[in-house]
C-alpha cells in the first residue's frame, strides 16, 4: 500500500514544470482538513489530508484537455456516497487511499473513475514500514536522482444529493493506485505506488481516452529508486519536517542506504 508520503513543491512551480494550469492557491499554515488547501511543504502526508493532484480537463466542450493542478482530499469518496446530517460524506471503514491496479476496472468503487477521472499524485517519495518480529521499521523510497515522482491515481467529485447539496461546495477526493512491489522493495512491503513517467502522463490523464490497460502493469524493476531507513518520527502524523527524511543509521541491519537496481 501507500499510506504516507512527502511532497515539497509549490503548486505554481509544479505547474510551470509540467506545463499545467495552477488551480491551487496555497495557504500556509493550513489545518489538516479536507476543506482546506494543502500545506506545502508536507513531509508526512497522511490519509484525509488535502493533497496536490494533476488532472486533464476541458476548458470548453470539444477543446483539447489541459493539465491542471488541483487540491483534493486523499481518500476517495465515491459520487454515490450518502451524506450525513451535517452534509459531509458518510464514512464507513478506513479512507479509500489506495486502489489496486489489478481490480481497477472491476471494483464497483473505482471502475467509473478509472474510465474518465484519472489523475497523477506528485510526491518527492513515499514511506513504507517493514514488519519483523513484532516491530515496524520505517523506510523512505525516492528517485535516486532527486526528480519528482508521479503516482497514478483516480479522483471523484462528491456533493450531497437533493436539496442538501444545492449550495454545498463539491468535495474533490483522490486515491493512489498501487501494484505489486518488485525487486528489493518486496523485502519491505508487498505493494508500491504505480509510478508513471512523463511519456505516460497524457495517456493516463486524457479523459476522452479509454484506460490503457498496459499502464497498469507492475514495473519490470526498481531501477532509479533509492531506499533509506528513516527514524520512527514518521510514525506520528504530528511530526512533519525535513528531519523525517534523514537516514537513520541506528541499525546496521537495515540502516544502510541502498540503491535499487
Amino acid at each position: 500500500m501507500c499510506g504516507r508520503y512527502a511532497v515539497t513543491i509549490d503548486p505554481a512551480l509544479l505547474a510551470a514544470q509540467i506545463d499545467a494550469v495552477d488551480e491551487v492557491s496555497v495557504v500556509s499554515p493550513a489545518p489538516r482538513s479536507p476543506q482546506q488547501l494543502p500545506t506545502i511543504p508536507n513531509y508526512n502526508v497522511a490519509p484525509t489530508d488535502p493533497v496536490l493532484t494533476v488532472v486533464a480537463r476541458h476548458h470548453e466542450p470539444g477543446d483539447t484537455p489541459t493539465r491542471r493542478i488541483r487540491a483534493m482530499r486523499w481518500g476517495l469518496v465515491p459520487n454515490w456516497a450518502k451524506a450525513r446530517a451535517d452534509g459531509r460524506p458518510e464514512s464507513k471503514g478506513a479512507p479509500l487511499i489506495n486502489a489496486r491496479a489489478e481490480t481497477l476496472t472491476t471494483a464497483a468503487t473505482f471502475r467509473a473513475a478509472a474510465q474518465s477521472k484519472r489523475c497523477l499524485v506528485p510526491m518527492d517519495g513515499w514511506y513504507e514500514w517493514r514488519k519483523h518480529d513484532g516491530t515496524k521499521t520505517a523506510f523512505y523510497m525516492h528517485a535516486d536522482d532527486g526528480v519528482r515522482l508521479f503516482a497514478a491515481g483516480l479522483w471523484s467529485v462528491w456533493k450531497p444529493a437533493g436539496q442538501q447539496g444545492l449550495n454545498a461546495a463539491p468535495l474533490l477526493s483522490c486515491t493512489i493506485v498501487t501494484t505489486d512491489a518488485v525487486g528489493p522493495l518486496q523485502d519491505i512491503h508487498d505493494r508500491m505506488p504505480l509510478l508513471l513517467g512523463p511519456d505516460s502522463w497524457d495517456r493516463w490523464l486524457d479523459p476522452d481516452r479509454d484506460l490503457d490497460q498496459s499502464l497498469l502493469r507492475a514495473p519490470d524493476s526498481t531501477a532509479g529508486i533509492e531506499t533509506r531507513h528513516v527514524s520512527a518520527l514518521v510514525n506520528s502524523v504530528a511530526n512533519n519536517g525535513p528531519e523525517l527524511l534523514v537516514p537513520d543509521d541506528g541499525s546496521a541491519a537495515v540502516g544502510e542506504q541502498i540503491t535499487l537496481l
